[in-house]
């Protein structure tokens, strides 16, 4: 095998009229498995406009899977709740927005998935670590952080509430003694 005839990467060949020994890829060809057709699930746009909505079927395991996922890429930078408060931040590097913000709470969903992808800022991309169902299950999981910050009252179950009033009275009494 050793001294079998072979082309080197890059080297020349006589027997093709161009010249290379490397040949082109055929016009219109996809490899298996990278055919992206659907490009509002892979782009997060339709044309040039974000979605607003999310398109697959939000389940609790795919916000199950977003937390995860974000507890893991997401998290260091952005802190567990989306405050912009993670480690990295405690360490001295630059705040990224909370995504509590009136600005970030009222962009469309695509807007976040389109950040994973593409970075923003000084966030780096995460399309190579992060494939693109899971960056659709962390823009879910985003909104859920979003959602748990301004959620009415009046959404949480009945049986529920007085849980909730104990939790603002307890949130109450330690702030009025810092």
């Amino acid at each position: 095998m050793h001294d079998q005839p072979k082309y080197k990467p890059l080297r020349g060949s006589e027997i093709f009229p161009d010249g290379r020994s490397a040949r082109p890829l055929v016009p219109g060809t996809v490899a298996r498995g990278t055919l992206r057709e659907d490009a509002m699930l892979y782009t997060g746009k339709l044309g040039n406009e974000f979605v607003a909505d999310i398109p697959v079927k939000v389940t609790a395991e795919l916000l199950a899977r977003g937390q995860s996922e974000y507890q893991v890429f997401c998290s260091p930078c952005h802190g567990r709740t989306g405050r912009g408060d993670g480690m990295i931040v405690q360490r001295g590097f630059k705040k990224p927005s909370s995504y509590h913000v009136d600005r970030l709470r009222q962009m469309p969903v695509g807007y976040f998935y389109d950040v994973i992808t593409n970075g923003f800022g000084a966030m780096s991309d995460y399309s190579a670590q992060v494939p693109p169902m899971d960056r659709w299950a962390i823009a879910a999981y985003v909104r859920t952080l979003q959602y748990s910050q301004y959620a009415p009252a009046s959404d949480v179950p009945v049986e529920k509430q007085p849980e909730l009033d104990r939790s603002l009275a307890v949130g109450a009494a330690e702030e009025h003694h810092q």
